[in-house]
């Protein structure tokens, strides 16, 4: 998942290969609090991992719950409706799949809780659910604004006797949670006329299909929910929820609507077509799934399997829709970005929830869709969204995110503008709430429209161009290339793959290069699975890599293996001759270099640290004949690209070099408003 403080995605082009998409975040919650709150064990396979669940779970061991994972299956020992801790503060962060449902099935149980979240949480209404809950008698009381988060939640003295009544204009949440809650209370009722527990609706019941995957997975733990209409649900008397045993949790189709649209958007790439989805089909219990008819009418190409999607682009340009979006809530979004690339306006009606989730998701999307060049009306319930007329109307744009997952997976799709502009996703780590994983299936499967973008640092022995690259490569989200260590790694596989350092051997060398996976992160380099960073760094790694330098063979082999590290979002490449040989038409050239006293300096420090012991005038002397070496060879000499940029860290900080690096690659990027 990207940390970074902003993530720049390269204009995009094609797009094409297969998606495996995480556990549905409306599924997944809902399984674990019945899994809890159910008699027996269930195995939950397929389980999303994301910072929601992660909430649900750390509450569910703090309530008693016993939670164990063994690789992908998380076992859940279900309490039977009794609470081992009837007293805890739990914190929700701002997830109302936790929120909502916990506060519900708490109220009724009884005990001392405090619910609370992040500051977003504390101003996404309750207040319906509350009032729903009080005249059963439960105990709940505001800790600060009236109607919202944080909760205290005491013992309650429940009387079920009449009707029970909630709004489901604002949050079909608040029903889900009672229908969750309930059973827990119908179990100990007769099962005889009178004690059944009804449930009215107030108003028009928004996002209906999530209702429907709240009565369906309540069936699979042993309740059957009837209702009449979407107006008054019935709990039996004397029902129990009981576990299924083991479920699997269907992929995310509200995360499937990305890539839906990225197949309708996109042409396909090297020749192929449209983009596969593995892990979700048209016959899900997930109502996000009819996201595939909203896509049909702008013009997606869908066909459908019991556990797949293939989307490839149909009608192009797109055509713009007006459509009501109240049965795929969430998914609409996506519908929002896919109207930049449809002829006329696209007017999404409906969508009151959108004020009240993450963020206001109506002003947000307004906000951010105006940035690209947009034209955009938004009202209480609808936004309508006209496309830019053409390709010079387009603006790079910084995209905010408002800590709203679906935002930002939204808008990485204006890459694909016809202006073939960058997009900025401020924040990019808040997909972490539903799809930690999303920014790399994007690129897994996309091209991009131009060169990606490349950051070269070239320089002398210790002139410190390894922690530079580093740390910019971090701070950009982008890969990192050490090219310093190839040779080193090279040697070290030739040798595990059994191949003597010699000249016979060079094409075998070569051509296991070919099949070598090396990645470099942080301060680390891995082999593969193997952490090779402390072998590559012995004295006869140096030797073994000097054996095979020689040979042009492998060389040719290491050139084309530091072009396959240039992939999305974008690549820093650190040594010698990266801005010279290696990629002459990179964005941003470094040539870094000190003092060889400074350098001297610091490698001295270096290798006291290591109980190396060494002198400052002999690793001077050292360095500056290897400088001499190096500028002299006959392939690759080390010299400055005509075009790089200059900098001597003498007497600069690692940071103050980074910020100077950073500086200079924004200073060419089109962002420059705020």
């Amino acid at each position: 998942m990207f940390s970074t403080a902003f993530l720049d995605i390269p204009a995009l082009e094609g797009a094409s290969g297969t998606v495996v998409l995480p556990g549905s975040k409306s599924i997944s919650n809902r399984v674990l609090l019945l899994a809890a709150l159910c008699e027996g064990t269930t195995n939950i396979h397929d389980l999303l991992d994301s910072d929601d669940t992660q909430v649900m779970l750390e509450a569910l061991r703090t309530l008693g719950c016993a939670v164990t994972k063994e690789g992908s299956t998380v076992r859940i020992a279900g309490l039977g409706g009794v609470l081992p801790n009837r007293s805890a503060k739990l914190f929700l962060g701002n997830a109302g799949t936790a929120m909502r449902p916990l506060a519900a099935a708490l109220a009724v149980l009884g005990g001392d809780f405090e619910l609370s979240g992040v500051p977003r949480m504390h101003e996404r209404p309750i207040g319906d659910l509350v009032d729903a809950l009080r005249p059963l008698g439960c105990a709940i009381d505001y800790l600060g604004t009236e109607g919202f988060p944080p909760l205290r939640i005491g013992t309650p003295a429940l009387q079920l006797d009449a009707p029970i009544r909630v709004r489901g204009d604002v949050s079909s949440q608040f029903l889900t949670a009672l229908l969750m809650a309930l059973p827990l209370v119908a179990q100990h009722r007769a099962p005889t006329a009178g004690q059944d527990i009804v449930i009215e609706v107030v108003g028009e019941l928004i996002s209906r299909p999530y209702i429907e995957i709240t009565l369906n997975l309540l069936a699979r733990f042993g309740v059957s929910v009837q209702r009449e209409g979407w107006q008054r649900f019935t709990i039996a008397a004397g029902c129990q929820l009981r576990s299924p045993g083991t479920l699997h949790v269907e992929a995310d189709a509200s995360s499937a609507s990305y890539f839906i649209a990225l197949g309708a958007i996109a042409a396909g790439a090297s020749g192929r077509n449209g983009i596969r989805i593995q892990g979700v089909g048209a016959d899900s219990i997930q109502g996000d799934i009819r996201f595939i008819d909203a896509a049909r009418l702008m013009g997606a190409s869908v066909e459908s399997g019991p556990n797949w999607l293939d989307i490839r682009r149909g009608r192009w340009p797109l055509q713009a829709i007006d459509l009501d979006c109240n049965h795929i809530p969430d998914a609409a979004m996506t519908l929002a970005v896919m109207a930049l690339y449809a002829n006329g306006t696209t007017k999404l009606r409906n969508i009151a929830s959108w004020r009240v989730k993450e963020t206001d998701r109506i002003a947000a999307m307004a906000t951010e869709l105006r940035k690209l060049g947009a034209t955009v009306v938004e009202g209480a319930d609808f936004i309508e969204i006209t496309p830019p007329a053409k390709a010079p109307d387009w603006r790079a744009a910084r995209i905010h995110t408002y800590d709203d997952h679906r935002v930002a997976m939204c808008f990485s799709l204006a890459a694909f503008n016809p202006a073939r502009l960058p997009v900025r996703i401020e924040d990019p780590k808040c997909v972490g709430k539903t799809f930690p994983d999303y920014f790399e299936a994007l690129f897994s499967v996309t091209s991009p429209a131009a060169a990606v973008p490349v950051i070269c640092v070239d320089g002398p022995t210790a002139s410190g161009k390894g922690t530079l690259a580093s740390e910019t490569a971090r701070r950009l989200g982008y890969h990192l290339l050490d090219s310093g260590s190839l040779y080193r790694i090279t040697a070290l596989a030739a040798a595990r793959a059994g191949l003597a350092l010699d000249p016979e051997n060079a094409p075998a060398i070569a051509k296991l290069l070919a099949t070598l996976v090396i990645r470099f992160e942080a301060e680390r380099v891995w082999l593969g699975d193997a952490d090779v960073t402390d072998a590559i760094r012995t004295e006869e790694a140096g030797m073994n890599a000097s054996k095979v330098s020689p040979f042009p063979e492998v060389r040719n082999a290491l050139v084309q293996l530091q072009h396959s590290f240039r992939k999305l979002p974008g690549l820093v490449a650190d040594g010698r001759d990266m801005g010279t040989v290696i990629f002459p038409d990179a964005g941003l050239k470094v040539f870094l270099t000190a003092s060889a006293e400074k350098r001297a300096e610091r490698r001295y420090k270096q290798l006291i640290s290591k109980g190396i012991s060494t002198t400052i005038p002999s690793l001077r002397a050292d360095l500056e004949a290897r400088d001499a070496r190096d500028a002299s060879r006959s392939v690759a000499p080390l010299r400055s690209a005509e075009d790089a940029k200059l900098l001597d860290n003498s007497d600069l900080t690692i940071e103050e070099s980074v910020e100077l690096v950073l500086n200079w690659w924004q200073g060419k990027q089109p962002f420059k408003s705020v």
